[in-house]
């Protein structure tokens, strides 16, 4: 999902989510209404990252391992890290995965905790994953680490990226472009890139800036 700030792509995933009811219209999971699933049930089908990265006063494990304690192991947690390129910085951390982190993860670098956010939604290997500008707090060199492993990740599961970026979403499925809280067109890459539309103009204009 691309488009201009204020097109309405986080406010679509919040709808997605259940944080608040359509209004209008419905929105489907395998042709049922999203509303006719028990809420517990239903967010357990999802892992989000989000541009607003949530850590608490906690273990480096606490924190990744977030509402499953009971269910994962440590070698697991290490996995997820190690997917999430954040292995190294917790290693070099004074106590691991005892490393108790300070409030919203004071001491962190922005990529460091947007890492250990992905780590997270890993770790819970949900079938439905959402990308909410999950590389916005990355340079470039880390976001390429870091985009490398989401594909992986990606891979047979439904994954909803928004993207300020629109390198991220250069090989998706499917890019739908909103503007005005509208959907304004759909297609890959290649074929809006043939279009004389928002999407061009935004692609463009990035290069520009560059």
């Amino acid at each position: 999902f691309v488009g201009r700030s204020g097109a309405g792509k986080t406010t679509l995933i919040q709808l997605l989510s259940r944080f608040y009811p359509c209004d209008r219209g419905e929105i489907t999971l395998d042709d049922e209404a999203i509303e006719r699933y028990r809420l517990s049930d239903y967010r357990r089908q999802f892992s989000v990252v989000s541009q607003r990265v949530v850590l608490f006063s906690d273990t480096i494990r606490n924190n990744v391992a977030f509402g499953q304690l009971d269910r994962v192991s440590d070698e697991g947690i290490w996995s997820a890290l190690r997917t999430a390129h954040a292995e190294d910085f917790v290693r070099a951390t004074p106590n691991g995965l005892d490393t108790v982190l300070g409030d919203a993860g004071a001491g962190l670098s922005g990529g460091q905790k947007q890492r250990l956010a992905i780590a997270r939604a890993v770790l819970k290997d949900a079938p439905v994953l959402i990308l909410d500008e999950a590389t916005s707090a990355l340079d470039n060199e880390s976001e390429a680490a870091i985009q490398a492993a989401l594909s992986d990740i990606s891979r047979d599961r439904t994954t909803l990226v928004i993207a300020h970026r629109l390198s991220t979403v250069e090989r998706a499925d499917t890019i739908v472009v909103m503007d005005g809280g509208r959907v304004v067109s759909a297609g890959c890459h290649d074929e809006l890139m043939q279009r004389e539309g928002l999407y061009r103009s935004l692609y463009q204009q990035r290069f520009e800036e560059a």
